[in-house]
């Protein structure tokens, strides 16, 4: 199985890109992991919150194909324990998808397109965080999943 982390915006600290880069190195000792960033749409004080969302929403869209499995990083998602978590990942692996995305929107969140489109929705916390720290804190979780998968010592419960 390959997981995709598609992400709308490039990330600006350097901090958080070196942390991505960590992480997405570990994952790489696990699964086949990439992360695509989407270009930030242009112009954005012309458009209308939702103008904005639907054009973030399309470029998401040509980049996914029917057979992916596609989780949303949603604040209205479920709130999940790591542990919940890896088993969520083992089973979407168990089932035999070839792809598992998960998609980090905009500062809006995502479009009605998109919405539909998603097999499942995830939320990280019920506080709110950007979405450039919110790449470093989901690659953490999901480093952590394969740990506990692997029954390596990285996790304590």
């Amino acid at each position: 199985m390959n997981i995709e982390l598609i992400v709308v915006g490039k990330t600006d600290m350097k901090e958080v890109e070196m942390l991505v880069a960590m992480y997405a190195k570990r994952l790489n000792h696990y699964v086949r992991f990439a992360i695509t960033t989407i270009a930030d749409v242009r112009n954005t004080k012309k458009l209308s919150e939702g103008e904005q969302k639907r054009l973030e929403g399309e470029a998401i869209l040509r980049l996914l194909t029917p057979s992916d499995y596609v989780m949303l990083l949603d604040e209205h998602g479920a709130e999940l324990r790591s542990i919940e978590f890896a088993d969520l990942v083992e089973k979407r692996m168990s089932a035999g998808i070839k792809r598992l995305v998960f998609l980090i929107g905009g500062p809006y969140g995502f479009s009605e397109a998109v919405y539909a489109r998603a097999n499942g929705k995830l939320s990280l916390s019920k506080m709110t965080f950007s979405h450039q720290i919110v790449r470093a804190i989901f690659l953490e979780q999901l480093y952590r999943a394969f740990t506990i998968l692997k029954n390596e010592p990285y996790h304590h419960e």
